[in-house]
C-alpha cells in the first residue's frame, strides 16, 4: 500500500463518512471512492460495506486496520520526532497560568502539543498575582497566560486565548450580592482588595482601580499575594474583589457571590514570553494553542468546552 492509501483508508475508517474523509485528507471525495475501490480490487475482497445511509467496516477490513494502524502512528511519531529535533521543538518547556481555568486550556493544549512534538517535556504551573512577571524574567518559566493589558517591552504579547466578562466577588451577605448586576461606580461604596509584590500600575489600576469612572475614591482593602487569599478575605467580609465570570464555576463555595459588571470590559488573557528567549517551542505553542482556541470557537466561546 502506498502512503496516501494508507492515510485515506484508516481516516475513512475513523469517520465512516465519504465527505468528511475527503475533506480531512484534502482530497476530493472522488479520489477517496477511486483510492477505495483500487484497494479493494488489489486485495480482492470488500474493506467497507457503503450503502446511502451507512458505511462501516467489513471484517476484513477492521483485520486490516488493526493491522497497519499502530504502524502507521509510530511512523507518524517518528517523523514528528525528526522534524521537531530539526526545528529545534526538543527539551523542557515550562508555562505558567494565573488561575484555575487558565489552567484547564493550558493542559488540554499541552496535549496537542506534547502529541504533536513528542521529543519535548512540559512543565505547567501557577504564578501568582503579585509577581505576574518575576517567574518569566527569571527563567522560571518561558512563557505563561496572563491577564491584559501588558506594557512590558522586553516582553511579547501573543495570541488572545480567552476573553471573559467581568463580575464582582463578594459576600453572599453583601447587599449588593442581591443585585442582578452592578456597576463600576457602585465600587465606591465597597472595600476593594488590592495586589500586593511588584504589579505595574498600569494593570493594578485597570484590575484594582482607586477611583470610579466619574472620579469617585475607592476605599482600598487589605492587599493580597496568592488568589486563595482572596477568597478567605471575601468570606470574612473584608472586601471585594473583581474577577472573570468563569471563576463562579471554579471557586463557588457557601458564602461567596459572583455577581456580573454591567459597565467593565472584558478580561482577556494572552500569551506572554521574554522577547529574548523566544525559541522554536516557544512558537510552536503559542501556535497550537491559537489554533485550540480557533477550532472552539475563539476566545469568547473557550470556555463553555474545557
Amino acid at each position: 500500500m502506498e502512503r496516501h492509501e494508507i492515510e485515506i483508508f484508516l481516516t475513512l475508517a475513523e469517520e465512516l463518512h465519504f465527505g468528511r474523509t475527503a475533506e480531512r485528507a484534502g482530497v476530493s471525495q472522488s479520489r477517496v471512492s477511486q483510492t477505495l475501490a483500487k484497494l479493494e480490487r488489489r486485495i480482492g475482497v470488500k474493506l467497507f460495506e457503503r450503502n446511502s445511509r451507512r458505511v462501516a467496516l467489513t471484517t476484513i477490513g477492521e483485520q486490516l486496520r488493526a493491522g497497519i494502524e499502530p504502524a502507521h502512528r509510530r511512523i507518524q511519531e517518528e517523523v514528528a520526532r525528526a522534524t521537531a529535533a530539526g526545528r529545534g521543538i526538543t527539551g523542557m518547556l515550562r508555562v505558567g497560568f494565573s488561575g484555575a481555568f487558565t489552567g484547564d486550556l493550558i493542559l488540554q493544549v499541552a496535549d496537542v502539543f506534547s502529541a504533536r512534538h513528542p521529543g519535548t517535556e512540559l512543565q505547567i504551573q501557577q504564578v501568582q498575582m503579585s509577581d505576574p512577571y518575576g517567574p518569566l524574567r527569571s527563567g522560571d518559566v518561558d512563557l505563561q497566560v496572563t491577564e491584559l493589558p501588558m506594557d512590558e517591552p522586553d516582553l511579547t504579547v501573543g495570541p488572545v486565548l480567552i476573553s471573559q466578562p467581568r463580575a464582582l466577588l463578594l459576600p453572599s451577605a453583601h447587599s449588593f450580592a442581591r443585585h442582578a448586576s452592578v456597576s463600576l461606580e457602585d465600587l465606591a461604596e465597597m472595600t476593594l482588595l488590592t495586589v500586593a509584590g511588584s504589579v505595574p500600575a498600569q494593570w493594578r489600576e485597570h484590575h484594582f482601580p482607586r477611583q470610579t469612572p466619574t472620579g469617585r475614591p475607592i476605599p482600598q482593602g487589605q492587599a493580597i499575594v496568592h488568589w486563595e487569599d482572596v477568597l478567605s478575605l471575601v468570606l470574612a467580609g473584608k472586601g471585594v474583589c473583581p474577577v472573570a465570570a468563569a471563576g463562579a464555576r471554579y471557586y463557588s463555595r457557601p458564602g461567596l457571590a459572583f455577581v456580573p459588571f454591567r459597565d467593565a470590559s472584558p478580561i482577556e488573557y494572552a500569551l506572554v514570553w521574554p522577547s529574548a528567549r523566544e525559541t522554536a517551542r516557544v512558537r510552536a505553542f503559542a501556535q497550537i494553542s491559537r489554533e485550540f482556541t480557533e477550532s472552539r470557537g475563539g476566545s469568547s466561546a473557550v470556555l463553555d468546552l474545557i
